[in-house]
C-alpha cells in the first residue's frame, strides 16, 4: 500500500500521516460515481461482438464522421490561434487606441454559447435570411452557403478563440519583457523580435488555450446540429433517436478516445510551460499608422461574435408570435426551473468536491492523486456521450430515478465537478497549514480545526467554484436534452425546442435570459481573476 504524506507549514511532508478514513472513503465514493457511466459504456461496447463493431466502425459513414471531425477541429482551432494570439498582443504589448475597452469586449464572446450564436447567425446569413433579404434589391440573389463546415469553423472560431485569447494574454504579461528590450537593441526589427523571442516564450501558454479550444469544439453538439454538418456529436444524438444503440456507443468510445488524446496533449503542454524572471518593461510597441486598422481589426471580431447576434436576438422579440402553439410560448418557470437544477448541481458538485480537492492539496501519493484525476474524467466526456450513457444505464438498472431530476443533476455533477476541484484545491494550497495546526494544539479535533478554521478561509474558493458550475450548467444543451424528465422545460431546451420547430422568434427572450447570466458570469470572473487591464 502507498504511503500518504500530509504537507506541512514549511511545504515538506510528514511521512507519519495518513489521509483521514472518512474522507478517504468520501473521496472513493465519487470517484466510483464519476466512473460508473464510463466504465458501464465500455462494458456496453465490449458487448458489441468484433465482427459487428469492426464492420460499423470502418463502414464509410462512420470514416466520414471522423474526418468531418477532425477537420472541423484542425480548422476552428487554427483560426482560433490566428485571432486570439494577435488579440493578446495588440492589448498587452502596444498602444491600440482604447486598449482597456478592447481587452474586456474582446473576451466577451465567451458569454454566448456557441449554439445561440449559431442559431442567430443561421436566421442572419442562412437561405432567405436577413442579410439575403437587405441585397435582394441589390440584384443579389444567392450568398455563400453557411451551412456545412464552413458555418461550423466560423461560429465556434468566434466563440472559442477567447480560450486562446485569454491563455496567450496572460503568458504575454507575465513574460521577461527586458529580452525584448535586448532583441532590439541588437537591431531585430518587431517581426523578427516577435519570431524570435515572444513567440517561443508564450508558444506552451498559446498551444494549451487551442487545445481547450479544440476540445470543446470536438465535444459541441449544438453548433454542428444547427449547421448539419455530421460529427461524431450529432451522429451520436441522431443514432439514439433512431434506436441505433450500438451505433452509438462505438461512436462514443471513439470520441472519448480522441478526447482523452487531446487532454494527454494538453498536460504535456502543461508540463512544459516555463516562466522567466527578471526586470519588466512598461514600454509598449507603438504601432503608428497601424493604430486605427489594428482597432479595426477588434471592432470587426467583436461586432462579428458580439453584435450580430445580440441584435438578431433583440429583433426577434417583435416577431415572437402570441398565436403558436402553447408548448412555444415561453413561461418564466423555464427560469425557474434552470435555477433549480444549476443551483442543486452546484452545490452538490461542491460537497463532492470538498473531499478530493482536501486530500489532493493536503496529502501526497497515490491515492489523493488518483481520486483527483479521476474527478477530471466526466470533463473528457463530452455531454452527448454521458447523456447516452446515463439514458441507457437508468433505463436498465436506476429505474426508480430514470427520467427524474436526480438523475439529470447526478449528469450535471459528473460533467463540471472538475470546476469544483480545481477551485477547491486552489483554496486549500493557499491556507497556511499551521493555522489548523494551531487550533489543533488548542483543544480543536481534526474535524473541528476544518470547519472553524480551514473551511472559512476556502470559502471564497467554495463559492467561486459553485459559481462556475451554477454558470455553466445553466447553458448545458445534450445532457439537458437526453436526461430531462417528461414536461421539464429549461431555458436551453425551450431554446432548442423553438429551433427546431422554426419559430425562431420564440427563443429570443429564452436566449437573451442565458446571455445576461454569462454576461453576470464573465464580470464575477474578471472581478475574481483581478483582470488587469493596465
Amino acid at each position: 500500500m502507498a504511503t500518504e504524506h500530509q504537507r506541512t507549514a514549511d511545504g515538506d511532508t510528514d511521512d507519519d500521516a495518513s489521509p483521514p478514513l472518512g474522507v478517504s472513503v468520501a473521496a472513493a465514493a465519487v470517484a466510483a460515481g464519476v466512473l460508473l457511466p464510463v466504465l458501464w459504456l465500455f462494458r456496453t461496447g465490449l458487448s458489441v461482438g468484433f465482427t459487428e463493431s469492426l464492420a460499423l466502425l470502418t463502414r464509410p459513414t462512420t470514416l466520414q464522421v471522423f474526418v468531418n471531425s477532425a477537420a472541423l477541429v484542425v480548422l476552428s482551432t487554427a483560426g482560433c490561434v490566428l485571432i486570439g494570439v494577435p488579440l493578446a498582443y495588440l492589448t498587452v504589448r502596444t498602444d491600440i487606441p482604447f486598449r482597456r475597452f478592447w481587452t474586456v469586449v474582446v473576451s466577451l464572446p465567451l458569454v454566448i454559447p456557441s449554439y445561440v450564436g449559431a442559431f442567430a447567425f443561421v436566421s442572419a446569413f442562412g437561405p432567405q435570411g436577413g442579410f439575403q433579404r437587405l441585397l435582394a434589391p441589390l440584384g443579389v440573389a444567392k450568398i455563400p452557403e453557411i451551412y456545412g463546415l464552413q458555418g461550423s469553423v466560423l461560429i465556434l472560431t468566434l466563440y472559442t478563440y477567447p480560450y486562446v485569447y485569454i491563455t496567450a494574454r496572460a503568458s504575454l504579461k507575465s513574460m521577461d519583457t527586458t529580452l525584448i528590450d535586448a532583441a532590439r537593441t541588437l537591431e531585430h526589427d518587431r517581426w523578427e523580435t516577435f519570431r524570435r523571442v515572444t513567440l517561443p516564450q508564450i508558444r506552451p501558454a498559446v498551444a494549451a488555450g487551442a487545445l481547450l479550444s479544440g476540445l470543446y469544439v470536438l465535444a459541441d453538439f449544438g453548433t454542428p446540429s444547427i449547421m448539419r454538418y455530421d460529427v461524431f456529436t450529432r451522429v451520436i444524438f441522431v443514432e439514439f433517436g433512431t434506436f441505433g444503440r450500438d451505433t452509438a456507443i462505438l461512436l462514443s468510445l471513439q470520441l472519448i478516445a480522441v478526447t482523452v488524446f487531446i487532454l494527454w496533449l494538453e498536460a504535456r503542454v502543461r508540463g512544459e510551460e516555463r516562466t522567466t524572471a527578471g526586470g519588466r518593461s512598461r514600454a509598449t510597441v507603438s504601432l503608428g499608422r497601424w493604430r486605427y486598422p489594428a482597432m479595426g481589426f477588434a471592432a470587426a471580431v467583436a461586432g462579428l461574435a458580439l453584435v450580430v447576434p445580440i441584435a438578431i436576438l433583440v429583433s426577434w422579440l417583435g416577431t415572437a408570435s402570441a398565436s403558436v402553439n402553447q408548448s412555444l410560448a415561453f413561461q418564466w418557470s423555464y427560469v425557474s426551473n434552470s435555477v433549480l437544477v444549476a443551483a442543486a448541481a452546484a452545490g452538490v458538485a461542491v460537497v463532492a468536491g470538498l473531499p478530493v480537492a482536501y486530500l489532493s492539496a493536503q496529502y501526497d501519493g497515490v491515492l489523493p492523486a488518483t481520486f483527483e484525476r479521476i474527478s477530471y474524467v466526466g470533463y473528457a466526456v463530452p455531454g452527448v456521450v454521458l447523456g447516452l450513457a446515463l439514458v441507457y444505464f437508468g433505463s436498465q438498472y436506476a429505474t426508480p430515478v430514470y427520467q427524474t431530476l436526480y438523475l439529470l443533476v447526478f449528469a450535471y455533477v459528473i460533467r463540471f465537478l472538475p470546476q469544483s476541484v480545481g477551485s477547491l484545491r486552489a483554496s486549500f494550497l493557499s491556507v497556511d497549514p499551521s493555522l489548523p495546526e494551531a487550533a489543533r494544539t488548542l483543544g480543536q479535533t481534526s474535524a473541528g480545526a476544518f470547519r472553524y478554521v480551514t473551511l472559512p478561509l476556502v470559502a471564497p474558493g467554495l463559492f467561486g467554484g459553485a459559481a462556475l458550475v451554477f454558470l455553466t450548467t445553466m447553458k448545458e444543451l445534450p445532457a439537458t436534452l437526453l436526461l430531462r424528465p417528461s414536461g421539464f422545460t429549461t431555458l436551453v431546451t425551450h431554446i432548442w425546442t423553438a429551433y427546431e420547430s422554426g419559430y425562431f422568434g420564440q427563443a429570443a427572450i429564452p436566449a437573451l435570459v442565458l446571455l445576461f447570466v454569462s454576461g453576470l458570469s464573465m464580470l464575477v470572473i474578471l472581478r475574481q481573476e483581478g483582470y488587469d487591464v493596465k
